[in-house]
C-alpha cells in the first residue's frame, strides 16, 4: 500500500508541476496584455484589454468541476482523450491560466511608476520594459502568486479524478468514497495538505531571498 501511496504523490506532483508550468507560459502573455492594454498601461489599446479581460473573467467565474465537462472536447482535440493525465493537464491549464492572467497583471500594478517611466524616458521600448522592469521588479509578488497558483491547482486535482486522472485524488475518491476505507482517504488528504504546505513555504522562502525590499534592511 506504501507503494500505491508514494506513486499517487509522484502523479500528482507531475501533474501539478506541469500544469503550473504551462499555466504560466498562457498566463504571462495574457498579464501582459491585461496590464499593458489597460487606458493607464504601457501600450493602452482598450478594445484589446476588454476583449481579453472579458474572455479571463468568463472562463475564471465558471466552477471548476462544470469547466472539466464543457473542456472535454478541447482535451480530446489537443491529447487525443479526455481521460488520463495529459487530458488532466489540459482541464488544469485551462483553469488556471486565466487565474494566473490576473495575478501577472496585478503583479505588474504594485511596480512603482517612477521606474517604469525612468526607464520610458532613457528610450526603453516596450518590450524591454516588460523584461527588464517589470518582470525583475514583480518578481517577489509573481513567486508568491506561483505559490498562490500550485496550491490552487493542488486543489483541484481530485474534483479531476471524477473525469480524468489519477494521483491522490483517484486513491482518495476510488478507496475512500467507493470502497468506504476511509483511512485511505484521510491519508490522502493528509498528503496533499502536506504537499500544499511544503510549496507554499518553499516558494514563500524563494520570494524573500528575491525581495530587495527585505534583503537591504
Amino acid at each position: 500500500m506504501i507503494e500505491t501511496y508514494i506513486d499517487a504523490v509522484l502523479v500528482t506532483l507531475k501533474i501539478t508541476v506541469i500544469s503550473t508550468l504551462l499555466a504560466y507560459i498562457i498566463g504571462i502573455p495574457l498579464g501582459v496584455l491585461l496590464y499593458g492594454t489597460d487606458k493607464s498601461g504601457i501600450f493602452p489599446m482598450a478594445p484589446v484589454n476588454r476583449v481579453v479581460g472579458f474572455i479571463v473573467n468568463i472562463i475564471r467565474s465558471i466552477p471548476f468541476i462544470i469547466l472539466l465537462v464543457m473542456t472535454q472536447p478541447v482535451a480530446k482535440l489537443i491529447v487525443g482523450s479526455k481521460i488520463g493525465d495529459n487530458a488532466f493537464i489540459v482541464y488544469l491549464v485551462i483553469a488556471a491560466a486565466p487565474f494566473v492572467a490576473r495575478m501577472i497583471e496585478s503583479s505588474f500594478r504594485e511596480v512603482d511608476r517612477g521606474v517604469i517611466e525612468a526607464a520610458q524616458s532613457m528610450g526603453s521600448n516596450n518590450f524591454q520594459i516588460i523584461m527588464k522592469v517589470l518582470l525583475p521588479e514583480a518578481k517577489p509578488s509573481l513567486i508568491i502568486g506561483g505559490a498562490i497558483a500550485i496550491t490552487t491547482i493542488l486543489g483541484y486535482t481530485p474534483m479531476t479524478y471524477l473525469i480524468a486522472g489519477g494521483g491522490l485524488g483517484q486513491l482518495a475518491i476510488q478507496y475512500g468514497l467507493y470502497r468506504f476505507e476511509s483511512t485511505t482517504m484521510y491519508i490522502s488528504s493528509l498528503l496533499l495538505i502536506i504537499l500544499v504546505q511544503i510549496m507554499q513555504e518553499t516558494l514563500n522562502y524563494i520570494a524573500k531571498v528575491c525581495d530587495k525590499r527585505i534583503r537591504n534592511k
